[in-house]
């Protein structure tokens, strides 16, 4: 399976590819949470980090360091000061293929930790989205759905996900455009996989 977090378009030239360190670097509750918020709220500090996760600062500043180690973010120059440093995720596609990892025992920990802690924001993330009042027009076009009844072969499934990413590039704003009025951040979770057949006699 390949993972791709959202972000804002970068550069076309600048993608990347998560590899064993990187991966071990990220793959930790607390510093998933920490780029998970700079990825969807944008930049913040330490301070206002730690308390929205009702953390240590001095936790959450290492955990930060740690992260901008491995270039997963980096510090906001020219705002902040001395004590209080801005962080905010490098502007780089990030992409993890989990095939790369196949082979290598050593990373098989952080990768099982990683998914299960990614599938757990994405369950969190839903659940936010139910349990708050939205109004009516905002309320009736969101949309949880599955599609369950699909016989495909692994080229076939490839070529699925890439036609529906390729859906969502087409309404991803370029980077400069100006939102229209009314508009609010939206996440689109995407996860096709394979089912193994249940033995039902």
């Amino acid at each position: 399976m390949t993972e791709q977090p959202e972000q804002s378009p970068p550069p076309a030239s600048a993608h990347r590819r998560i590899d064993a360190r990187s991966l071990r670097g990220l793959a930790h509750p607390l510093r998933m949470q920490i780029f998970e918020l700079l990825n969807l709220d944008g930049p913040s500090t330490a301070t206002r980090l730690a308390e929205r996760l009702g953390e240590n600062t001095g936790t959450v500043s290492w955990h930060l360091r740690h992260l901008a180690e491995h270039g997963f973010i980096e510090e906001e120059t020219g705002r902040g000061t001395r004590r209080e440093r801005w962080w905010r995720r490098v502007p780089v596609a990030t992409q993890l293929n989990s095939a790369d990892f196949h082979d290598d025992p050593d990373s098989r920990g952080a990768l099982s930790l990683y998914l299960h802690e990614l599938v757990q924001q994405y369950f969190t993330r839903v659940s936010s989205y139910i349990s708050e009042d939205w109004e009516d027009d905002w309320r009736n076009v969101g949309t949880i759905s599955d599609w369950s009844h699909l016989r495909l072969t692994p080229q076939q499934l490839k070529a699925l996900n890439e036609d529906l990413a390729a859906v969502i590039a087409r309404h991803t704003p370029g980077p400069g455009t100006e939102p229209e009025a009314g508009a609010l951040p939206i996440v689109v979770q995407l996860q096709s996989f394979p089912r193994k057949p249940r033995d039902t006699a």
